[in-house]
């Protein structure tokens, strides 16, 4: 078929009807055959030939042109589509390095294979238009949910059809043994979507958190409008959930709210999730209150908490213990995912036994390197008393609260407990002499003998070595391998070092040896206090 004697009107009625049917844009149709007419052009006049092809927009007439470029003699390597300037002369006035030279040339006719070429190329363009319209339709969707339609299942993982293509919900992403069947309707959180090679890839899930906290948000007009806000989520899919919540309008219970009128609306919620049970929990800045409430329905009796450990400490009744825990530990499991901690949970009895323990040993501590009696040693240490230090260098006020010591026997003890640390710590000194430890680190301010010990058996003895330490490596600190939470020990760490210590100390000393510019450093904390200060005003 010549484009010329056929009905031009046709081309732009065909390019219409493939965009209505494909609900693309019907330009993009219209460049698609632009593309294969030139394509089949290339074949009749020659591959190497730079031949274009363009479509009224209006008319449908179909205009193929030949193009060549002016391009520098050493640079010529197309004799078909590049010309030299001095070639160039005899059809242009003045050519210059650059510019094109344009000719119409006859159309072509499209036999049987060129057709053939033809229509591959359209439907190859027409496909990748209907790839980018569905990856811009779904990629500000994503963290969204959505109604779907099951088409089938392969192998576990269920494609669905989500209006403009298909969606995958894989295995790992259904609530228990979900099992579906085509044309079922499910509802689904759309987890993620990425452009790939063969188009747009789109992730669906069911056991997301954010899966349970959307669903609270269709279900709770009060939670859609901002007045209560979801904090946290942790799910234990199809069996358990913890949702924390809390309002910011005081005349409104975030609790009641999402529970609703007789449990209506958390009952959608939990029809939509195949039964899984949903404990709803208010929210509080403090954590251990959070924590209690997290552990509902356990009652607790005291938690302590390591914020720069992550961890936390529960002590519950003996009776409560099984509760808190739940089965197979889903409850403290669910409540640690949900405050961001480590959890430990003691019983009463075993909380006991290890304060019992701790008061043992300090009494056994006081009566070994003070000489004292064990009566008067467990009066120091059931006044608070913890340590030598804190006996050696405590306010003599505060010995003498404790009934039965005068201002002789405070000051006594106080002269045993720096005796003892005093010859402790030239111990240690020549110790850490012996490890090798040089007079750069011994004299960093800082450092106590026992820690020069300990960085001598560790291997740093001089200030570089110190220097080139991290934080972590002195402080100790958590690493998170495969999932879990794993202790790394610090070379300071039983001495009470901080991660903020100790990173003030290494800085220090990269001060010292020259590798770090002061300034820099003031620069730096500057930026910082601009950030604190404008994270506060927002």
């Amino acid at each position: 078929m010549a484009y010329t004697s056929a009905n031009q009107l046709e081309l732009l009625q065909t390019a219409e009807a493939v965009a209505r049917e494909k609900n693309i844009e019907p330009g993009l149709v219209v460049e698609a055959m632009e593309e294969s007419l030139a394509r089949a052009a290339k074949s009749r006049y020659g591959a190497e030939m730079d031949i274009r092809v363009s479509i009224d927009r209006k008319t449908g007439k179909a205009t193929f042109t030949r193009v060549r470029t002016v391009v520098e003699d050493e640079e010529l390597e197309n004799y078909q589509a590049e010309f030299t300037v001095e070639q160039a002369k005899q059809y242009m006035e003045n050519p210059e390095v650059g510019q094109q030279f344009v000719e119409e040339v006859p159309p072509v006719e499209l036999g049987r294979i060129a057709a053939q070429s033809a229509k591959q190329v359209i439907l190859q363009k027409v496909r990748e238009a209907e790839r980018d319209k569905q990856y811009e339709e779904f990629k500000d969707r994503a963290g969204t949910i959505i109604n779907a339609l099951v088409k089938r299942e392969e192998y576990g993982n269920v494609i669905v059809d989500v209006g403009a293509g298909e969606a995958v919900l894989r295995r790992n992403e259904k609530i228990g043994r979900e099992a579906y069947r085509p044309n079922d309707r499910i509802r689904c959180y759309i987890k993620e979507v990425r452009r790939e090679q063969r188009g747009p890839q789109i992730f669906l899930s069911r056991t997301a958190p954010e899966f349970m906290a959307e669903l609270f948000k269709m279900e709770v007009p009060e939670i859609y409008e901002g007045i209560i806000e979801i904090k946290a989520v942790a799910r234990d899919p199809g069996s358990r959930a913890k949702i924390a919540v809390i309002s910011y309008d005081g005349s409104i219970d975030p609790v009641g709210a999402c529970v609703g009128m007789r449990g209506s609306r958390v009952q959608a919620v939990v029809n939509e999730l195949q039964g899984e049970k949903i404990d709803i929990i208010p929210w509080n800045e403090d954590m251990p209150t959070f924590l209690v409430n997290a552990l509902q329905p356990a009652e607790v009796s005291k938690v302590v908490l390591d914020e720069e450990a992550g961890k936390i400490e529960v002590v519950v009744p003996d009776e409560q213990l099984s509760l808190a825990i739940g089965r197979r530990g889903q409850n403290v499991r669910l409540a640690s995912q949900l405050t961001g901690l480590d959890i430990d949970i003691l019983t009463e009895e075993e909380e006991s036994k290890r304060r019992q323990a701790e008061f043992e040993q300090r009494t056994k501590l006081f009566m070994d390197t003070l000489d004292l009696d064990e009566f008067f040693a467990q009066l120091l240490v059931s006044e608070g008393f913890t340590s030598l230090e804190e006996v050696a260098y405590v306010e003599l006020d505060e010995l003498l609260v404790i009934e039965g010591v005068d201002e002789d026997t405070a000051n006594e003890l106080q002269a045993r407990a720096r005796d003892y640390l005093e010859a402790e710590a030239a111990k240690a000194m020549e110790a850490a002499r012996a490890l090798g430890v040089e007079d750069s680190l011994a004299d960093f301010e800082g450092l106590t003998p026992q820690m020069l010990e300990a960085l001598g058996k560790d291997g740093v003895k001089t200030l570089e070595d110190f220097a080139t330490c991290a934080d972590w490596e002195l402080a100790g600190g958590w690493t998170t391998v495969d999932g879990e939470r794993v202790k790394d020990e610090g070379v300071l760490e039983s001495f009470d070092v901080s991660l903020e210590e100790a990173q003030d100390m290494i800085m220090t000393a990269r001060v010292m040896l020259g590798w770090v510019d002061p300034a820099d450093l003031e620069s730096e904390a500057d930026a910082d206090e601009a950030e604190l200060a404008e994270e506060d005003e927002a």
